[in-house]
């Protein structure tokens, strides 16, 4: 039924998000600026650019270089106390025997020193990320580069994503999206299933 199946990486295979939500609070706070979850949820899947521009929209006095400072800070020092996989990941990518994707809107090198902590690049035929694309998500580009990277048709791709910005790629590239929801809550608009945590996504797709 598929001839690939591709995955997003934070929030979907890396327990990031959580991470991310409580250093981006902390970091607005130090640089003045109190926010809460739900503005931290418009940012999530969102590459850094993108983010940016939100957040300057939003808050125009910021100091965004001392933010990003303090932010990547604080988020980096919570890697390195221990990067967790999400539920069934571990399994799913050794269950599948399908060639496997990664695309995400983390820059290069982050998304392979993620890899590195987590142990899982060895999975992946190929590893989209920003730096690889023009437009990254919720553009199609980056699921069509590595439908292209693998040589077969997205439509007959299989996509996991939590984000409804990651979902929403990977439908208009013509993938078939399993959403498994993380931080931020969802619709599933974007999604053929909707589901609790990758196993059960997989079993609703019938890759397992």
């Amino acid at each position: 039924m598929f001839d690939a199946v591709f995955f997003d990486l934070d929030g979907t295979l890396v327990d990031t998000e959580r991470l991310a939500l409580v250093t981006g609070i902390e970091a607005f706070a130090a640089v003045g600026h109190a926010v809460d979850a739900a503005f931290m949820h418009r940012l999530v899947g969102k590459a850094e650019p993108q983010a940016a521009q939100i957040i300057r929209e939003t808050l125009p006095g910021i100091d965004l270089q001392a933010f990003h400072a303090e932010w990547r800070k604080a988020f980096d020092g919570g890697l390195h106390t221990g990067l967790d996989l999400k539920a069934g990941a571990v399994e799913l990518l050794e269950i599948l025997q399908h060639p496997l994707g990664l695309v995400t809107s983390t820059g290069r090198e982050g998304a392979h020193h993620k890899l590195g902590l987590a142990g899982i690049a060895h999975h992946f035929r190929t590893v989209v990320t920003f730096d690889d694309v023009r437009q990254p998500k919720p553009a199609p580009e980056p699921y069509l580069l590595a439908a292209e990277r693998l040589g077969v048709d997205p439509a007959r791709c299989l996509v996991f994503e939590d984000s409804d910005v990651g979902a929403e790629a990977a439908h208009r590239a013509g993938c078939v999206v399993v959403q498994v929801p993380d931080v931020a809550p969802t619709e599933g608009r974007y999604a053929r299933h909707v589901a609790a945590d990758l196993l059960a996504g997989a079993r609703a797709a019938g890759v397992i």
